[in-house]
């Protein structure tokens, strides 16, 4: 990828300089750094950059320019540069425009001039802003492979993992994909070995474990030391925030978290009600400030560990590890969140994770057969998609949509945002068993339900 650019666009000239030397004295060796003295100056370069197809990471406008305003131009910049962050440069009395602005065009901050010293008002706010950006376009020329089965439980494991600590990976699909053919045959790999992970400079995986794998990616799966003052168990919102705490107050701490930090609410789509994000921030986002937040005060965060004990040690508790491993710590808190509920449905436990998924997210979406969660639970109890085209949601008795509508969980997770016609809705009813259709001996394992209703 060639370097992004962050444009500067005021028509004052010493306002224009100023904050065009504090960008490049900061942010040169990672970004271009343009400047343009007017709105339609402005547009102009971002024609000329999505032309030459060069990304823009970041638009900084003052609000006051005489031909067009600061929001006018940021409005008309989404056509060039759809993907940038954008900052707008506001006086105390454009404030209400620019909050305005938030909803309007997608304003992403707004900073009120002047922002001397750049270093505590100025730069925490774009690092966040480039930090985003980055974050939603990767770079992929340095991207693990994933190689294997689209139906193989282990393969949805690692991707869910890979996925959740924010590593980007190309996924091959062995059944479709001549590139997977191609990487199998090089890696000499049977049908045991898959799926095969192969990591930049690194050895080939073959059905690695997540703690192998998490390992190999150079991630934390050990503790600095052997005794800390604090051991939070579980890396979700409230382990984070009592690491930030018990940090923050010169305890040494550390997390261990099975999966991913972030827990439930760092898979979630949009978060609009969290205070102090007035234009709101996806799961992900939250979660990536969160650990940001942990590290900076000095926390350690273990990965891919199960706890599956605790010991008293006198004035000390150790936390156990499966397999082997340990710490000890002289508080303990347990911060475990919450697992779903399973359907107790013949035949579905051997299909989790080959066409039935707990908790869908999207990931899971591009290509899912069936997608089921405990009753109550926020992505819906049910679907079905049989082999006649069809998509079928069955709710559990605590849905109080009126019948035939779909509810909004399936637009988002199954469609990604778009309506689906061939959705029917169901409601009051349950799955009795699941099969493998065609029969287990077959790679492609697809999930079908039997599905008990009065009216189905």
């Amino acid at each position: 990828m060639s370097k992004p650019t962050i444009l500067a666009v005021d028509d004052d000239p010493n306002v224009s300089a100023a904050i065009t030397r504090d960008l490049r004295g900061r942010y040169a060796t990672g970004y271009r750094i343009v400047r343009a003295t007017s709105g339609p100056e402005a547009l102009e370069v971002l024609a000329r950059l999505a032309l030459r197809g060069q990304p823009v990471a970041l638009i900084v406008a003052d609000q006051r320019m005489p031909q067009m305003t600061g929001i006018e131009m940021l409005e008309q910049a989404r056509t060039h540069a759809p993907g940038a962050k954008y900052l707008l440069l506001t006086a105390y009395a454009d404030t209400d425009v620019a909050i305005k602005a938030i909803n309007d065009i997608g304003l992403d901050y707004y900073l009120l001039k002047p922002w001397d010293p750049p270093e505590e008002r100025l730069f925490p706010v774009i690092d966040d802003l480039l930090g985003d950006w980055r974050q939603a376009n990767p770079d992929h020329t340095s991207d693990v492979q994933v190689v294997g089965h689209r139906w193989s439980d282990r393969s949805h494991d690692i991707k869910m993992f890979l996925a959740r600590n924010y590593v980007p990976y190309r996924w091959y699909d062995v059944e479709r994909d001549a590139e997977a053919q191609r990487l199998r045959d090089l890696a000499h790999a049977t049908p045991a070995d898959l799926p095969l992970v192969l990591v930049p400079d690194g050895d080939t995986l073959r059905s690695p474990s997540t703690l192998e794998l998490a390992g190999a990616l150079g991630l934390r799966t050990t503790a600095r030391q052997p005794l800390y003052d604090v051991c939070i168990v579980g890396g979700g919102p409230a382990g984070l925030a009592a690491a930030v705490y018990a940090a923050s107050e010169g305890l040494s701490t550390v997390i261990v978290e099975r999966e991913a930090p972030g827990g439930q609410a760092g898979q979630s789509a949009a978060i609009e009600n969290y205070l102090g994000f007035p234009k709101g921030l996806t799961g992900s986002d939250l979660a990536q400030r969160a650990i940001a937040q942990v590290s900076r005060f000095g926390a350690e965060v273990v990965l891919a560990r199960d706890v599956v004990g605790f010991e008293a040690r006198g004035p000390v508790r150790a936390v156990l590890f499966a397999g082997s491993g340990q710490i000890e710590a002289r508080a303990l808190i347990a911060a475990t969140g919450v697992s779903y509920r399973r359907l107790e449905a013949a035949g579905l436990d051997e299909l989790t994770g080959r066409g039935v998924y707990y908790g869908v997210n999207a990931s899971d979406a591009s290509t899912p057969i069936c997608a089921a969660t405990s009753p109550g639970a926020p992505s819906g109890p049910w679907t079905r998609w049989p082999p006649g085209g069809r998509i079928w949601s069955c709710t559990s008795a605590g849905c109080r949509r009126s019948a035939g509508s779909s509810p909004p969980w399936c637009h988002a997770v199954l469609g990604r945002g778009r309506f689906l016609p061939n959705l029917r809705h169901r409601r009051r009813a349950g799955v009795l068993a699941g099969r493998a259709c065609p029969p287990p001996g077959c790679a492609r394992r697809i999930a079908d339900a039997r599905i008990h209703s009065p009216a189905v």
